[in-house]
């Protein structure tokens, strides 16, 4: 079985190529905000040439965006280049959790994706998925319901703003170069400082009283570019996951293949043969 998955950020595409035998091979691209349906369907011919897999040989395309006007150009792109039509998550293929939000359709499908596969690759009773993207995002699950969470600012829109209007400003990196808070003797070392440790506190903080709301101890699945940074030095991170959401993508249509095929069984079942009259 091989499977292509799209996850559409504002930022990136980031594209998985799974195959049975061999896994997840990913790539990220650019959002194409100002290219064509052909450039992203060139890039994606030779992404398959280059992990020798044929067009025919894909089972489906999935994808989850939160960027609605990129949509059609994938549609448009798959279709010529690989003739396949894409199916978008939560529109053509349901995340099997019960969605509690006040109003369902409201909730990022990439959030919902993550918070599934989250779900599945921990077997505590109720987790937080935390995804360190252009935002910070809390997505708790108890038992098979998503119940919310929260939005917080994220990692580099922070140090973006912080660097905005300030020519000074150098380039941070997160990369810790001490697991313990050490105070800052330098303009990089101080934002490197202030960033990690902050985050790391706000995501300890948050999950604290959560647990305190809930009643219950919470398992963290992280996810996101500064996961891993922030995880060495947040030992609430329990789980460091790079590619959760195109793990998500794929037990989302797993599951709804067995479900598919479940309910195909069940009309077997109930056809009654009947007899030749003669």
């Amino acid at each position: 079985m091989a499977l292509l998955l799209f996850d559409i950020g504002n930022t990136n595409i980031k594209l998985g190529l799974y195959r049975a035998e061999s896994g997840l091979s990913s790539y990220v691209l650019p959002t194409p905000r100002s290219s064509t349906a052909d450039q992203l369907g060139l890039d994606l011919a030779a992404i398959l040439v280059r992990e020798g897999v044929e067009p025919e040989a894909l089972e489906a395309v999935l994808a989850v965006s939160v960027v609605p006007p990129v949509n059609p150009m994938l549609r448009q792109a798959c279709n010529r280049f690989l003739g396949k039509t894409p199916l978008f998550v939560p529109e053509d293929v349901p995340v099997p959790l019960e969605n509690r939000y006040e109003r369902p359709e409201q909730v990022g499908a990439d959030r919902l994706v993550a918070a599934y596969a989250a779900r599945r690759c921990s077997s505590t009773h109720c987790l937080v998925s935390v995804d360190f993207g252009t935002a910070t995002t809390f997505d708790v699950v108890r038992g098979s319901s998503y119940l919310g969470g929260l939005i917080c600012p994220g990692v580099l829109s922070s140090a973006r703003a912080l660097a905005q209007d300030t020519a000074k400003l150098p380039q941070i990196d997160l990369e810790p170069a001490s697991l313990k808070l050490t105070i800052g003797r330098s303009t990089v070392e101080s934002l490197n400082q202030g960033l990690l440790f902050g985050f790391a506190s706000m995501v300890e903080g948050i999950l604290d009283r959560l647990e305190d709301h809930l009643g219950e101890p919470v398992t963290v699945v992280a996810t996101g570019g500064f996961a891993a940074q922030l995880a060495r030095v947040c030992p609430a991170i329990a789980n460091v996951r790079p590619e959760l959401l195109l793990e998500g993508l794929r037990l989302v249509y797993e599951e709804s293949a067995r479900a598919r095929h479940a309910r195909a069984k069940d009309r077997e079942q109930t056809i009654i043969p009947q007899r030749r009259t003669t």
